[in-house]
């Protein structure tokens, strides 16, 4: 395989931050590249300076083709070689359509006509990548899920105006897609290689690396620390590899935690779209998971539970404590004008008020307790909150909610960009809390992740249609509830 681009030596700092160091690296036509690593290991930088977004403080790229290097290198190059890359914090325009978004990367739709081309182009890629997919190239992307935006991001990035394309960069491309949306992408992407593309792929889902690259490489503290064939790698060696501090886990001969007969749930809804009088309940000390494909109610469910238990309490006096962890950091997350010490403590003010001002001392050390607690990646908590990795502003988000006073948390698929050893240290925290009488309803798209909730309800439609616990959580039965409603199920869920 001839090497498509080539680095030497590249390295990046921000000031005494050094996020790169000396990275050699070739890209290979017809090869699919698996990049992993903790965040803030360097791998959204390395990406952000293949695409031009980032200039490098030193080093070069060099491509085959042109045989040139190029030290000063921009997006308008990125594009004019072939380079498309979609980033793990979306880059579309909320106000815009669809179509006017396709317009956007390719600047080469225009004249008379242009909105029609554009939809024509974005549709047929959409039906390409993710057949059924349920985008109008005239819907407003602000309007969209999550999911239908990152679907919407990467087919923009396939579509071919007028060069071709020969590199696709992924950064985190399916954290927001359930399993069967997830594998439409990863079929597509093979395509694309096998016909002699490009790719990298960067994941925190170590089995999707394993099994859709051709080449791993490990990145830590800014630099490479293994770079082998896939073949060479399983999850152990890749965890290992990475210095991860990840245990591993399963459900196996998990049993269902008994509810009390005695007492009354903390929560109590029925779905809007419940045809039936199944409810979602949640008792004290409970984790509950929302599972099912994405956009199929859950998230709806979380904002009506937020709403009643405000609704109850009558006044925000009043409301049972609650905190969110959003999966869509940069809509509901994040205050990107603050720095993450205020985005941390903006949820605990009332443990940090005394005689109705705020105790800075008692900011401080909460501040420092939670960066290590949770390993915040920063020198400084006064720094914004988008200096950081989108990884690591998920874990601002973490230490907002678990170091309120919530008594109830609701986390809305907010694993997206997580590294696998933060994932493992996050859920023994959550399993710790829920021994302690918190109780967490958490959307998942990750399978995984539903072994560690004491119940799961798998949404469809808008409804709920199977609550399972303990050994009955698997993948097939979560699939089989999500695509056909089954007999056992509603039984056991009446």
């Amino acid at each position: 395989m001839e090497p498509f681009v080539t680095l030497d030596g590249v390295g990046k700092n921000y000031g005494a931050v050094q996020a790169l160091q000396h990275v050699d690296l070739q890209i290979l036509a017809g090869q699919a590249l698996g990049i992993v690593g903790h965040n803030g290991a360097g791998k959204s930088t390395l990406i952000s300076i293949l695409a031009g977004a980032q200039s490098p403080s030193d080093g070069k790229l060099t491509f085959q083709e042109s045989g040139t290097s190029l030290p000063g290198y921009k997006v308008d190059q990125a594009q004019a070689h072939g380079i498309r890359c979609v980033f793990q914090e979306l880059s579309l325009c909320p106000n815009l359509t669809v179509a006017e978004n396709a317009r956007i990367l390719h600047p080469a739709i225009k004249g008379i006509g242009w909105k029609a081309r554009a939809r024509t182009l974005i549709s047929e890629k959409l039906d390409e990548v993710f057949p059924g997919h349920g985008i109008n190239p005239d819907d407003e992307v602000g309007d969209l899920s999550i999911a239908k935006r990152q679907m919407v991001e990467i087919a923009r990035a396939f579509t071919r105006v007028e060069s071709p394309i020969h590199l696709i960069i992924l950064d985190e491309p399916t954290s927001s897609l359930d399993a069967i949306i997830a594998q439409q992408l990863l079929k597509h992407l093979r395509g694309f290689v096998d016909q002699g593309g490009a790719c990298i792929l960067i994941s925190h889902l170590l089995e999707e690396i394993l099994q859709s690259s051709d080449r791993v490489v490990v990145m830590r503290d800014g630099g490479i620390v293994d770079d082998r064939a896939a073949r060479d790698f399983d999850r152990a060696k890749l965890v290992e590899a990475m210095g991860s501090v990840a245990k591993e886990h399963g459900n196996s001969g998990k049993t269902a935690k008994q509810r009390s007969t005695d007492s009354q749930p903390l929560v109590s809804i029925r779905p809007a779209q419940q045809g039936d009088t199944r409810r979602l309940q949640a008792y004290s000390g409970e984790i509950v998971g929302l599972a099912g494909l994405s956009g199929h109610g859950q998230t709806d469910a979380l904002v009506d539970i937020y709403l009643e238990k405000r609704r109850d309490g009558q006044s925000p006096q009043k409301a049972v404590p609650m905190a969110l962890v959003a999966g869509d950091r940069q809509v509901d997350g994040v205050f990107p004008l603050w720095s993450i010490g205020m985005n941390i403590v903006i949820g605990s003010m009332r443990q940090l008020t005394r005689s109705g001002l705020i105790d800075p001392e008692a900011e401080a050390r909460l501040c420092k307790d939670w960066r290590e607690k949770i390993a915040i990646r920063t020198p400084d908590m006064n720094n914004n909150i988008l200096s950081l990795s989108g990884g690591n502003q998920q874990k601002a988000l973490f230490a907002r909610a678990l170091a309120s006073d919530a008594e109830i948390i609701l986390m809305d698929d907010p694993m997206r960009g997580v590294d696998i050893g933060t994932k493992q240290e996050v859920y023994e925290m959550i399993r710790e809390e829920a021994g302690l009488g918190r109780t967490f309803l958490w959307y998942t798209t990750e399978m995984d992740e539903l072994e560690h909730c004491d119940h799961v309800y798998v949404f469809r439609n808008g409804a709920i249609v199977a609550d399972l616990s303990g050994d009955e959580v698997t993948e097939q039965r979560v699939l089989q509830a999500s695509f056909e409603e089954s007999t056992d199920a509603q039984e056991r869920s009446a």
